[in-house]
């Protein structure tokens, strides 16, 4: 399927971010079937060596935060293809690393570069149009999911035939590749910003508050991905242990449980462009709950295993598509900041629970630590549900000073379209055309009946005079 946007994304380009994206990412999840074995080569603990994935996860963290909201305004045609150069360069430096210190560093470093699959996504919001949006958001998420899902496999299947050095070269070799892939077919138009990157990134908090929507994704994918990096950390470091004493290649090999996830990613961005988001994460998260409760009694039974861990997959990969509609869909200009703070909430607590993962099987044990993930996710479904309040801020564009401005809207609402005020931030001379939210209480009158923004203040006391007759019999 060919998802064009309004300045030519095409489908073949599509389908290349997914396939960079994809290696990109699973640089943050090779290593994981890896890490007994790194800690034999490197005479370092387990736990030692256990921190490369922390360092990995806070890189990816300082690359939302500081390399994501360069895609509002930095060419894709350099910014994507840069990046993948750099993660090559860095995966050999890790492979040559000899101590547990310098891998972490490397590693940090390789964690912050591979958020090149949050640009991606970043970027097909802003540039593919509305009515395709979910689909293609769906064929990125297909390739960052195999990312996810094939890394193990791969890092496992590597590093039992060539060694973890020689493992982290070859994933340098397909990003380099993949960088000149991108700076083949990426467009070439530069992003118009109307605010420099340091205002960009103090407008950061102010989204939050902004997008009642934006709060709502990120407790809820928070609680979602503390699950999955539980689960998946988890089994890897009990299938290692006595009674199991699975080889690398062996516990990668459990990952291709999850390639239900690939299927279930298109069919997630299509559901969410026909039934609305809300129902399409709710499925999901019911499904994933369920495979990691699963999970709790199926450890010792290999089929059982590969089927709770496909479920929990399939329901955590459906739940993000729908998420990451939602956070594109909010402002498509700004997706790549917008897109920042979700994700770096996200990853926050994917990180927690990497590092908790350990801990919590040490102290509980597998069971206790699958019901805890299933917790989770049931409370990430609670979050989903949550229906807005009696009142939100709807953003209506950044001030001078580059921060969300935002006027408090009811959502018992009665739209009409008007023409708006001119927007002081856009070049100059532009107009914009909104729309204009208002409420009827049936008790109060006229001039308290409408609660428009400080934006259309005057235009509305101007035009209450001359309000169609249908709704001037519905105020009176």
């Amino acid at each position: 399927m060919t998802v064009a946007g309004p300045r030519g994304l095409s489908g073949v380009t599509i389908a290349v971010l997914a396939v960079a994206a994809g290696g990109a990412i699973a640089n943050d999840y090779a290593v994981q079937p890896a890490l007994v074995t790194i800690a034999h080569g490197l005479g370092a603990t387990s736990h030692a060596v256990s921190l490369i994935l922390t360092g990995a996860m806070a890189g990816y963290l300082l690359g939302l935060m500081f390399l994501v909201p360069l895609v509002d305004r930095v060419r894709p045609r350099v910014l994507i293809p840069g990046q993948l150069a750099g993660l090559a360069a860095a995966l050999g430096l890790a492979a040559a690393g000899p101590s547990t210190a310098v891998l972490v560093s490397c590693f940090v470093a390789i964690g912050a570069l591979t958020t090149v699959a949050a640009e991606s996504t970043a970027l097909v919001g802003k540039l593919v149009a509305g009515e395709a949006r979910g689909a293609g958001v769906g064929v990125v998420a297909a390739g960052i999911s195999a990312g996810i899902l094939l890394a193990r496999f791969a890092g496992g299947v590597l590093t039992g035939w060539l060694g973890w050095r020689s493992m982290l070269l070859c994933f340098a070799l397909f990003c380099s590749i993949a960088a000149a892939l991108t700076r083949t077919v990426l467009p070439r138009h530069s992003p118009q910003a109307a605010v420099s990157y340091f205002l960009t990134l103090r407008s950061v908090p102010g989204l939050l508050m902004a997008h009642p929507a934006l709060r709502r994704s990120c407790a809820a994918g928070m609680l979602w991905f503390f699950a999955f990096n539980l689960i998946w950390v988890g089994i890897s470091v009990r299938l290692a242990q006595p009674p199991y004493s699975l080889s690398p290649t062996t516990i990668g090999l459990y990952s291709l449980a999850g390639a239900l996830g690939l299927l279930v990613t298109r069919l997630a961005g299509r559901a969410a462009d026909r039934y609305g988001t809300r129902r399409t994460m709710t499925a999901g998260l019911a499904v994933a709950a369920a495979g990691a409760a699963s999970l709790a009694i199926a450890l010792g039974h290999p089929a059982w295993t590969v089927a709770g861990l496909a479920t929990f997959d399939a329901g955590c990969f459906a739940a993000q598509v729908a998420n990451q509609v939602v956070i594109v869909s909010l402002d498509p200009h700004r997706s790549g900041t917008i897109s920042s703070v979700y994700l770096a909430a996200y990853y926050a607590a994917g990180a927690i629970g990497t590092a908790a993962a350990g801990l919590l099987l040490a102290a509980f044990g597998w069971k206790m630590l699958a019901l805890i993930a299933a917790l989770a996710v049931t409370a990430a479904a609670a979050a989903a549900l949550v229906r807005p309040g009696p009142r939100h801020q709807v953003p209506v564009g950044p001030n001078r000073r580059g921060t969300a401005r935002t006027s408090p809207v009811h959502h018992n609402t009665v739209t009409r379209g008007l023409r708006s005020s001119p927007d002081r931030s856009g070049p100059a001379g532009s107009q914009a055309r909104g729309r204009i939210k208002m409420r009827w209480t049936g008790q109060l009158p006229w001039s308290r009946c409408i609660r428009p923004g400080r934006e259309s203040l005057r235009l509305l006391m101007a035009r209450r005079r001359s309000t169609s007759p249908t709704c001037r019999r519905g105020l009176s």
